[in-house]
């Protein structure tokens, strides 16, 4: 899949009062640079805004202050960009449904799969800049606002609203087709687009890539059953005990609970994805963006904690460069990877 290096090309020109002609414009341009789908919603405030200050008042969004701090800007986009009519949102395809795990070899810590890659907070923002140039250089007048885990928005529930997919009870957005492994990125707009619709079929006779927000989850638990160290309680995600929180963004010297040694995930974690039905093989192929089909992202699947332990500032900065794992510190890799390397841990607390 093309990374969508150039700048795109607008189609033949469509008019500030169509709508439709406009999210047909801007959802090709889309694709044409390289998202797996994409989806338009027009802007509205959070309907979850009661159960996030829930998720925040009890503290399980850890050592993330900035969710609590910026609570009032996430449930609203028109606080990210005054005039906001509409959203558009976009999928990154990182793996592909029936990716099997990696075991990591002796002495190894996991990466997660979508770090292994380019920084996708770079290379989705980027193409992003480019399709928001394009449309401004046609429209002037409107405001664009790109953003891929870089601005207070809550981009899981706007994907929902733009048919991308459903919040699985892992909390992560699940599409028919492409199962869970994709990253978001997105546009807030002055412009007015019409929202995207769900497709019921599709005419290659694959699952629709543009969906309705019907939950899909049905009576399974494989992702609350399989965490390791019971973060998960349907659709909600305690941080304090989740690996990936706990390997990436808690910044604290210690940890406040041990890092399960059968897993020896050095940095996130991908089991809950791992185990979900809809991340299985099926009869098709899912490509995945350029920038994780390469033979480097193919070696990052894991660290060796020696080396780790061995490395100075120029010497890990070497080692991710380029990946998202270049943003967090070297005293927490080598944190981690104390606490891999640790013969005997406390027990995992039964409560944080």
């Amino acid at each position: 899949m093309s990374s969508g290096l150039n700048q795109p090309m607008l189609p033949p020109a469509s008019l500030p009062g169509d709508p439709a002609g406009l999210a047909r414009t801007v959802l090709e341009l889309t694709r044409t640079l390289g998202f797996a789908t994409a989806g338009i919603a027009a802007a509205a405030p959070s309907t979850e805004e009661s159960r996030y200050r829930q998720w925040i008042a009890a503290g399980k969004h850890g050592e993330m202050d900035y969710l609590a701090t910026q609570a009032d800007a996430r449930v609203d986009v028109s606080r990210e960009l005054p005039g906001c009519r509409s959203v558009l949102l976009v999928a990154e395809q990182y793996a592909p449904r029936g990716s099997p795990p990696v075991p990591a070899p002796p002495g190894h810590g996991k990466v997660a799969r979508y770090a292994r890659g380019r920084d996708y907070h770079l290379t989705i923002k980027q193409r992003l800049h480019r399709l928001a140039d394009t449309l401004r250089s046609r429209w002037p007048e409107h405001q664009f606002r790109s953003f891929a885990d870089t601005a207070p928005i809550l981009e899981r529930e706007q994907a929902v609203r733009c048919g991308i997919g459903w919040i699985g009870k892992h909390t992560l957005v699940i599409n028919p087709r492409l199962g869970s492994y994709f990253l978001l990125g997105g546009m807030l707009t002055t412009m007015d687009w019409q929202p995207t619709r769900p497709a019921a079929e599709q005419p290659d006779g694959l699952p629709p890539l543009i969906t309705d927000s019907t939950d899909r989850c049905g009576s399974c638990t494989r992702c609350i059953d399989a965490c390791p160290t019971g973060a998960i309680t349907p659709y909600s995600v305690d941080a304090r005990r989740c690996v990936s929180y706990l390997t990436i963004e808690h910044r604290s010297p210690t940890l406040p609970m041990p890092l399960p040694h059968d897993d020896r995930w050095i940095y996130g974690c991908d089991i809950c994805q791992e185990v979900c039905p809809h991340n299985t093989a099926r009869g098709w192929e899912t490509p995945i963006g350029s920038d994780f089909a390469t033979s480097r992202a193919a070696a990052l699947a894991s660290l060796d904690l020696a080396a780790i332990m061995a490395w100075d500032q120029p010497a890990k900065a070497a080692a991710v460069e380029g990946t998202p794992m270049r943003r967090t510190k070297l005293e927490q890799f080598q944190r981690n990877a104390r606490m891999l390397q640790s013969r005997q841990s406390p027990p995992i607390p039964p409560s944080i």
